[in-house]
């Protein structure tokens, strides 16, 4: 084995960490008795040599003795290794990715050609490797198969001979997963792969195996599905739990169907030629990341890959199919944008004595909450009820989850106060590093508006340290949190001035905003004045923020703005003729600063400038012409808060208007911020560019600000807050109008 290896000029390549002159010692280690090293050398590779799914040189010239290893049956654990090649291989760039490489990343999808083509071109090995002796590697070769090997058909047709005989349940699951993968690379084949999948889903003697046909189902032929699917899944759920699944050899079932479901027989279509789909298709783009086999022993060892595999052990630990949350999630990925029976199923979790089955369906609840509208309520209720449950894990899920809803979290809040109530201690998180911050419920109950929230943040106010978010927590909670300002004064009246202070004074200073507490001005002008020079700016851009939302009650801090307002053109003058403006309503004071602020060379500081400006009013008409230059300035959001202002000042909506729906079409996440302000134009006419636009927006199933592998805390709140603006802007309730 390794023949060759010391041959290689590894000290000439690098890998993600430096020269690549360790590689061959990785290479040996994967071959190792021994489990530790093992483990260490497969973190090594994913690691260094295929750093987040990179291909470097490195990486090209361990490909074939990774090949040796997988062949060798003497090697263990080469499950790991057939995963870490399906994923060096499993990259292609199609059309699109190819216009958009630019020279300094040729050489990178040279790479990932070249390993995609001597992945491919090695790829039958992994035939053989189908029926092997170790349960592991049977488990990563269907999906290697799928993913990298060049006839599709051939591969389909070993998928289906193979099921019937293959023992292991989870290896089962494997082989129709990978027919599902080959559908999706391979189109023509998705119906005829579809009728299977239905077969299997309708006739598998294993609920497992029938859960497993209607997930790929759902993601390459959703049109096969039934009718009733949420309640065939229910029953599979139920079944599962009520008889355990059995692993390994099943021994000899007689007359009954072979395990694994169902064979090949007479009257089924035959496969189709090899000329029915090309020999090449696209490979999906996404590396394979390396998955817990569940095969054998593994050592706990102080890798990634080895604290991967022990948190999937504790997670799954006497879950007797911990594939079940797999499928499940696979199957709500198919359903897409199928909300009501994905709540309904969701809620059927929800439901279930099996606590683990819970947790899975609280997460997955939150994913569809974040990327889908529609009607929760039932939802959120039952997400609330797991809030009591004795079970750590299944109320921290749930708590995170609500935290996240906003107002959408109002069928839980009875159980949210409940919580808070059954345990005080928690209210407040401390960390090893860091401040303290608000525990889930607390933030999920004062972002509702509940009053029952304001306990916990005073009780957060007199501890040593406040917390980091008490201040977010008091903006939501408005008027209800107003017996709270004496403590954020006297709290704020502490702060030492030095170089922690704006860590310690912002929380209180966004507290105090929000209430707009006036009679706080002494202790927040005495913060403007002594900021020390480390984030010192922060520190006056928060204290300013105060002042302004105090308005004529902070008629005492005038003197200090008008000095900061003669330094013009500065970031910070702009934010001190928008506190001056609120405080005192002196237009001939603040004019001139915000007009040079919009000629800063800042894109930052021309938009504060505008959006001051545009809180004149007709007080600013004479920086109309100015405002309608920047609707044709680069940057999209100077345009936009350009266009707001423009109307502010001059009452005109004409081509206000026709620059924020431009604006809107070309990136979405300024929709709030348009919307804002078409609901204050309001009434849109019927018929209008802008009607159809919000009315489109009002139907769309999908939340505009959702994301695919990523997500913000606020997306549904901001996508909530997109739709309460688009029916405002539609009623009419606003003090102009858009024609």
């Amino acid at each position: 084995m390794f023949s060759g290896i010391d041959e290689v000029d590894w000290a000439s390549m690098e890998h993600a960490y430096g020269p690549a002159d360790d590689v061959p010692e990785l290479l040996r280690g994967l071959a190792s008795a021994d489990p530790a090293e093992r483990e260490a050398a497969l973190d090594g590779m994913y690691g260094a040599v295929h750093h987040q799914g990179d291909v470097y040189a490195c990486t090209l010239a361990c490909i074939p003795f990774l090949f040796e290893l997988v062949v060798d049956p003497g090697v263990q654990d080469r499950g790991g290794v057939v995963e870490l090649l399906t994923s060096i291989g499993g990259f292609d760039l199609d059309e699109d990715d190819e216009a958009e490489i630019d020279e300094d990343e040729i050489e990178g999808a040279a790479n990932y050609a070249m390993a995609a083509a001597a992945v491919t071109a090695g790829a039958g090995v992994f035939f053989e490797l189908i029926a092997d002796e170790d349960p592991g590697v049977r488990l990563a070769a269907p999906l290697a198969l799928a993913t990298l090997h060049r006839h599709p058909v051939r591969v389909l047709a070993l998928l289906r001979e193979r099921l019937p005989v293959e023992p292991d349940e989870e290896v089962r699951l494997a082989l129709v997963e990978a027919a599902g993968r080959v559908a999706l690379r391979h189109r023509p084949l998705a119906e005829r792969v579809g009728k299977w999948l239905g077969l299997l889903a309708s006739r598998a003697d294993s609920p497992g195996l029938r859960l497993a046909a209607l997930a790929q189902l759902a993601r390459c032929s959703p049109d096969g599905l039934p009718g009733d699917v949420v309640p065939v899944v229910s029953g599979l759920l139920r079944q599962m739990r009520s008889v355990p699944e059995e692993s390994g050899d099943r021994g000899d079932r007689g007359e009954h169907a072979p395990p694994g479901g169902i064979a090949a027989r007479e009257d089924d279509e035959p496969e189709p030629g090899p000329d029915t789909t090309p020999d090449a298709e696209p490979v999906d783009p996404e590396p394979v990341a390396p998955a817990e086999t569940g095969r054998g022993e593994h050592v706990a060892t102080p890798t990634l890959v080895g604290q991967l595999r022990s948190l999937s052990a504790q997670e799954n630990a006497g879950r007797g199919a911990p594939w079940a949350a797999d499928l499940l999630r696979t199957l709500h990925v198919g359903l897409d944008d199928r909300v009501g029976d994905r709540t309904a199923l969701l809620a059927d979790q929800l439901r279930s004595p099996d606590r683990r089955q819970r947790i899975d369906a609280v997460r997955m609840s939150g994913g569809l909450i974040r990327a889908w509208r529609g009607p929760y309520e039932e939802l959120v209720a039952l997400v609330g009820d797991q809030l009591s449950d004795p079970e750590p894990r299944l109320a921290e899920a749930a708590s995170h989850v609500l935290e996240e809803l906003f107002g959408l979290a109002a069928p839980a809040a009875d159980a949210l106060a409940a919580r808070l109530a059954a345990d005080p201690g928690s209210w407040v998180k401390t960390w090893a590093s860091g401040p303290p911050g608000l525990c889930s419920p607390v933030k999920a109950l004062a972002r509702l508006g509940d009053a029952r929230a304001v306990p916990a943040l005073a009780a957060a106010l007199e501890l040593p340290q406040v917390a980091h978010d008490v201040g977010f927590a008091v903006g939501h909670l408005g008027a209800t949190a107003r017996p709270l300002a004496g403590a954020l004064r006297r709290r704020l009246a502490e702060v030492e001035l030095d170089e922690g202070a704006y860590d310690r004074a912002s929380p209180l200073l966004a507290g105090l905003t929000a209430l707009r507490a006036g009679e706080a001005a002494p202790e927040v002008l005495r913060v403007l004045r002594g900021a020390p020079e480390y984030r010192g700016e922060w520190l006056r851009t928060a204290a300013l923020r105060a002042l302004g939302s105090f308005g004529p009650a902070a008629r005492e801090a005038v003197p200090e703005l008008r000095a900061l307002v003669r330094r013009p053109g500065t970031a910070s003058a702009t934010e001190a003729a928008e506190a001056l403006w609120a405080v005192s309503g002196d237009a001939d004071a603040v004019l001139p600063v915000l007009i040079e602020g919009l000629r800063s060379g800042q894109v930052h500081d021309r938009r504060a400038a505008a959006v001051a400006l545009g809180a004149l009013g007709p007080r600013a008409a004479v920086v109309a012409p100015r405002l309608r230059g920047l609707l044709a300035h680069e940057e999209l959001w100077l345009r936009v808060d350009a266009a707001i202002a423009l109307w502010e000042v001059s009452g005109r909506t004409r081509e206000t208007v026709a620059a924020l729906l431009t604006a809107w079409e070309q990136n979405r996440h300024v929709r709030v911020r348009v919307a804002e302000c078409l609901a204050r134009m309001g009434p849109v006419p019927e018929g209008s560019a802008a009607a159809h636009v919000l009315r489109s927006e009002l139907v769309s199933v999908r939340r505009h600000n959702a994301m695919d592998g990523g997500y913000g805390s606020h997306d549904i709140h901001e996508d909530e807050k997109l739709l309460a603006l688009c029916r405002q802007a539609l009623r009419g309730t606003g003090k102009g109008s858009t024609s």
